[in-house]
């Protein structure tokens, strides 16, 4: 991309013609393409110099005095400058991000890391669950960093996940309205997380310059917070491009920064309990958890001649789990409330969700499982659900 190299000591663009010959048209060093680099270098400054100084064209009509001494000038100060090895080639470097001042930094996502799939599927992800909470609204994100970076939608979206009401202007369109904003939902925010253990790895400064990883980091942990019904795609890692200006030059290095790790290590070890301890620790006694859960959900789910013999895969689709909610509760489940043969996930998770509400409703605390852990035959989180049951239910006959 293009970066223009500026002589901070007379503070002005630097030419390449020397100053004497002020008919010379001044120009200025861009990169063009990586083969402006070595041998090819002259031959790319001849030509750059013979279609754009006066007296000259396309045709090799000859120059002046003036120009020939301009083109060796151009051509010696072109090749140091492209070659110098002060000044690395820079990954996907938009002009603005060129403007630096002494010492200050920028960050972005390497090219190839945006390429990756599990990136993509990560920013998919997201941007669905955002138009799903804010489908009422009538707001509908189509780029995280050019619509997420004034606080308008994060404001709208904490107001939906955490059902408050912010004090904020609506619109703000001044940049200083638009900081105040995003430091009064950052702060409501943080109230939220910091009690959990998030690592707070945004500012208002990285979301309002529209550092995509900044904003990453922020719509993770919200979904982890709120329990979004979304299935994060686990272990993205992407590379980031760190430009500093020292010195009045540009420096780059790479760095890696993890996203997303597993879903369990994302919801905080703070939440691990006796499974976690039960499945790292004494695998062998998990066969005796699962036979008394089947036992404890056979002796209900009899009544209605069901019997359960796996508990990965009969729960998974959530008609049991809404069945066995009536028979505890000692009611009957409309079934137009629910899919009684489920085909699709989203119907699948439809049911378990539903489940969950007769939990709620029952009770129960909400359950730490995801509906989708479960449709996804995840066996940690079936028995969780169903060893809260058992834990109330048990005496009930």
């Amino acid at each position: 991309m293009h970066h223009r190299f500026k002589d901070h000591q007379r503070g002005e663009k630097r030419g390449f013609l020397s100053p004497e010959n002020k008919n010379c048209r001044r120009l200025e060093l861009r990169h063009e393409h990586p083969c402006s680099r070595g041998p090819c270098s002259q031959a790319l400054m001849s030509s750059l110099a013979a279609s754009l100084l006066p007296g000259s064209d396309r045709s090799g009509v000859e120059t002046s005095e003036c120009v020939q001494g301009g083109v060796s000038d151009l051509q010696e100060e072109g090749k140091n400058a492209i070659n110098s090895p002060m000044s690395p080639a820079l990954a996907d470097v938009h002009p603005e991000d060129t403007q630096l001042e002494e010492n200050e930094e920028r960050t972005m996502i390497d090219p190839t890391s945006k390429e990756d799939p599990k990136f993509k599927e990560l920013v998919k992800v997201l941007l669905d669950w955002i138009n799903d909470v804010l489908v009422e609204e009538r707001i509908i994100v189509k780029q995280l960093e050019e619509d997420l970076y004034d606080g308008q939608v994060l404001q709208k979206l904490l107001e939906k996940l955490a059902g408050c009401k912010l004090n904020v202007a609506e619109v703000t369109q001044s940049e200083i309205g638009q900081k105040q904003k995003l430091q009064t939902v950052l702060e409501a925010v943080h109230d939220l997380l910091r009690p959990r253990g998030w690592a707070l790895r945004w500012s208002v400064d990285s979301i309002h310059g529209k550092n995509l990883v900044a904003i990453l980091h922020l719509l993770v942990s919200l979904a982890m917070h709120f329990r979004a019904p979304i299935r994060l795609p686990e272990h993205v890692t992407v590379q980031v491009v760190v430009v500093r200006k020292r010195e009045g030059l540009l420096h780059s290095s790479h760095i890696s920064e993890e996203l997303t790790t597993t879903t369990e290590m994302m919801m905080g070890r703070f939440e691990r309990d006796a499974f976690d301890t039960l499945f790292d620790h004494a695998p062998d006694k998990l066969s005796v958890v699962k036979k008394s859960l089947i036992t404890f959900v056979n002796k209900h789910l009899n009544k209605l001649n069901l019997e359960v013999t796996e508990l990965e895969t009969q729960f998974a689709d959530g008609v049991y789990l809404v069945l066995l909610m009536g028979l505890l509760e000692d009611y009957f489940v409309p079934l137009h409330n629910f899919y009684l043969t489920p085909e699709s996930f989203d119907q699948k998770v439809h049911n378990v969700s539903f489940a969950f509400e007769l939990m709620l409703d029952g009770g129960l605390k909400k359950p730490k499982a995801r509906p989708e852990d479960v449709v996804n035959l995840d066996l940690k989180s079936t028995l969780r659900v169903l060893y809260n049951l058992f834990t109330k239910y048990k005496n009930v006959e």
